[in-house]
């Protein structure tokens, strides 16, 4: 799609811009609510001792879930999901909360944000990100979480905002996530033995991707 065909759009109608407003007032309020509640305490006292098992699985994922909607760094929720529940359990939840979090960014997104934002798309990268989002959704969104260059946020908002489909977005969002969530949960496994094997390979591979994406993004804006 060309910038001319992007100007020549109609402009977002009022209930668009209304829209927008909620979306924009449910994330601050779920920020905040983050903020007072203070998640990271469980870190320094641990997993409510009533809560065990699978139940405790599942209510971290879904707190996981809604964290990462309120822009907690991932990689601080899944060492928490380590450190809590060790690598067997830790990376399941931590997946779940993933593709959760994500999940529930796309909806609110499509359903609040897109009618307002779309039409204000502008410029080459813009535009270009959008179509290969669009076109190319699956195989976009597998390198975009392969890669920890592209923030969790970001790549799930403008994922909403494109043509892309919520079963490859989802789909592509858990396959992705893998390696480097189990890097970062079996480093919060053995984060009490920080010079055992184990955590020395997990703190490894995630220098590595991470300076892989470093390396990406830097050829891809020269080539630009």
């Amino acid at each position: 799609m060309s910038e001319v065909t992007a100007l020549s759009r109609p402009r977002p109608r009022p209930a668009s811009w209304a829209r927008l407003a909620l979306l924009v007032v449910l994330l601050s309020g779920a920020a905040a609510s983050v903020l007072v509640w203070e998640p990271q305490r469980l870190l320094a006292h641990g997993w409510p001792a009533q809560l065990t098992g699978a139940a405790a699985v599942v209510l971290f994922a879904a707190g996981y879930g809604l964290c990462a909607l309120a822009f907690v760094p991932r990689p601080l929720l899944n060492v928490g999901a380590g450190a809590l529940f060790g690598a067997q359990a830790g990376l399941p939840a931590a997946l779940a909360g993933t593709v959760l979090g994500a999940g529930l960014a796309f909806v609110l997104g499509r359903i609040l944000g897109r009618d307002a934002l779309r039409p204000l798309l502008r410029g080459r990268v813009l535009l270009a990100a959008d179509r290969q989002l669009s076109e190319h959704g699956f195989r976009t969104m597998l390198a975009m979480r392969l890669f920890p260059g592209v923030p969790f946020a970001a790549a799930n908002y403008s994922a909403a905002l494109s043509r892309m489909r919520l079963a490859p977005f989802l789909l592509a969002t858990a396959l992705g996530s893998v390696p480097n969530t189990g890097a970062y949960v079996i480093a919060g496994s053995r984060a009490t033995t920080p010079t055992s094997p184990v955590f020395l390979v997990a703190m490894g591979f995630i220098a590595v991707t991470g300076l892989a994406a470093v390396v990406v993004a830097a050829r891809t804006r020269r080539r630009r």
